[in-house]
């Protein structure tokens, strides 16, 4: 028997390769489906089923791909949704045979209502590890103000009692040895404190996981998971749509969005379909020159959530500049979370676009030292861009919080008049908040290099005292 966690930092995802014999199954997987199909074929195997722990809300999954390459059955926990593909709906307790294994589906809502488990029994029948999706996390459970975006009936209250039941009657009463393979690690949005690690035995999350406590009431539970949720990201009920109508397969999505434009032909596609404009380089390679409106999240960083919490419309079409031999990698990041509508990327990146001739702007990006000086000599205001959590934990004391999760709905807070030094924690998310900005016509943004974590290091500013966050949302 195999069992391998197969990682994806971007997204704070774990997918799931099992093998025993020449049989493999395969938990939650992401989009791009080939290197699962490839891992089979070199161990000499066939993948025969595809589990989905819950209908995701922060990636798309590559379930109906991977169905259609391999041949694998699709199989979800109970639900009455009706979906845009051929796939079994299992009963609680149901089993399958892998090999010489056995998975049993636990049905634990919660999460979502159709939030299931899937508990493996290696070939003497003794069970091993339980694959818990967005229901149980490492030192974490799943968020439950998600589904209620998706089945209008639905509420965080009777979502988080669903998952205290779930919890206590089905998971807390498995052996303590076992090991937790959870969905996602620290970084998703879809728990609120997650740690780093990302598995552990069952016996010692009951001894450290809050929601976990033996002693704890549901009203207590029901406070505790509560506390310190944020709205979710706007692409989140997306998403769910995606992965239960179904969507287009990530071979067109990739054909479509690799096209390589000349300067003039991405000049032109631009003024005519009205696509944004995004510059995933490194922030201060695109402080340095980029072309003017373009957008810089970088590809080097949470990027994938990143898209999908700030550029509102998924289907919106997107022109990318990228690092050289780096244009699938994006498309393929992009189709993640369900921005497929990429079509084509600037040949030459932005060394070509100023060879021909065409205008170049940039961003005013200083060190510490010169913020300091600045700031005491000129009018200006500092702006936080971490989010709220980050900024209540410690900030400077002159520092104004406007966190680039919700941009969108904050602008009008930002003064085009007025200067600004903008930072967040290590310079990422400042440069990303003032190019969506500065492509607004906000003009007065200086960006701060390496952000709070190179400003307390200086000594040179005054912060508030370090409060312990009970959020990392």
């Amino acid at each position: 028997m195999k069992i391998e966690q197969i990682y994806t930092g971007c997204l704070a995802q774990g997918a799931y390769y099992i093998q025993s014999g020449n049989e493999v199954a395969i938990i939650d997987p992401l989009r791009e489906v080939q290197p699962y199909i490839e891992k089979a074929e070199e161990n000499g195997a066939k993948i025969k089923y595809v589990f989905e722990t819950h209908f995701h809300a922060d990636f798309v999954s590559g379930h109906i791909d991977l169905a259609k390459k391999t041949g694998a059955q699709i199989v979800y926990g109970p639900t009455t949704m009706p979906m845009g593909f051929e796939a079994l709906v299992a009963t609680d307790g149901q089993e399958f045979k892998v090999g010489d294994i056995t998975i049993r589906a636990i049905h634990t809502p919660g999460h979502t209502m159709e939030s299931t488990c899937y508990l493996l029994m290696d070939e003497s029948g003794k069970e091993q590890a339980i694959f818990t999706g967005d229901t149980l996390f490492i030192g974490d459970v799943g968020r439950p103000d998600l589904a209620q975006k998706v089945i209008e009936d639905l509420t965080q209250d009777k979502l988080a009692s669903h998952l205290f039941d779930s919890l206590r009657d089905k998971i807390m009463t498995l052996p303590d040895d076992i090991i937790v393979y959870p969905a996602h690690g620290a970084g998703s949005a879809c728990g609120k404190n997650m740690s780093k690690e990302t598995s552990d035995t069952l016996g010692h999350q009951k001894e450290t996981n809050y929601a976990l406590r033996a002693d704890m009431t549901r009203e207590e539970f029901m406070k505790e998971l509560l506390t310190g949720l944020t709205p979710p990201p706007a692409y989140f009920p997306k998403n769910v749509l995606m992965n239960i109508q179904g969507y287009d397969s990530i071979d067109a999505v990739l054909n479509k969005g690799t096209q390589a434009l000349s300067p003039e032909a991405f000049e032109a596609a631009a003024n005519e379909t009205g696509a944004a404009v995004l510059d995933t380089r490194s922030p201060q390679t695109f402080a340095a020159g980029f072309i003017p409106n373009s957008i810089n999240i970088g590809i080097d960083g949470s990027f994938a959530p990143w898209v999908g919490t700030l550029i509102p419309d998924i289907r919106q079409e997107i022109l990318l500049i990228t690092d050289e031999g780096r244009a699938e990698e994006v498309v393929t990041r992009l189709a993640r979370v369900g921005y497929d509508n990429a079509i084509g990327y600037l040949s030459g990146g932005v060394e070509a676009w100023k060879a021909s001739g065409k205008e170049l702007d940039h961003v005013e990006s200083i060190d510490v030292i010169e913020f300091k000086n600045r700031f005491e000599a000129e009018e200006g205001k500092i702006l936080d861009v971490r989010r709220k959590s980050e900024y209540d934990s410690e900030h400077i004391i002159e520092a104004e919080n406007i966190p680039l999760d919700y941009i969108n709905q904050n602008m009008a807070e930002v003064d085009k008049d007025q200067k600004y030094f903008v930072h967040c924690a290590g310079g990422y998310r400042s440069m990303v908040f003032i190019s969506i900005l500065k492509a607004r016509g906000f003009d007065n943004l200086i960006d701060v290099q390496g952000g709070f974590g190179a400003i307390k290091k200086s000594g040179l500013f005054n912060v508030t005292d370090y409060v312990c966050p009970t959020t990392l949302l």
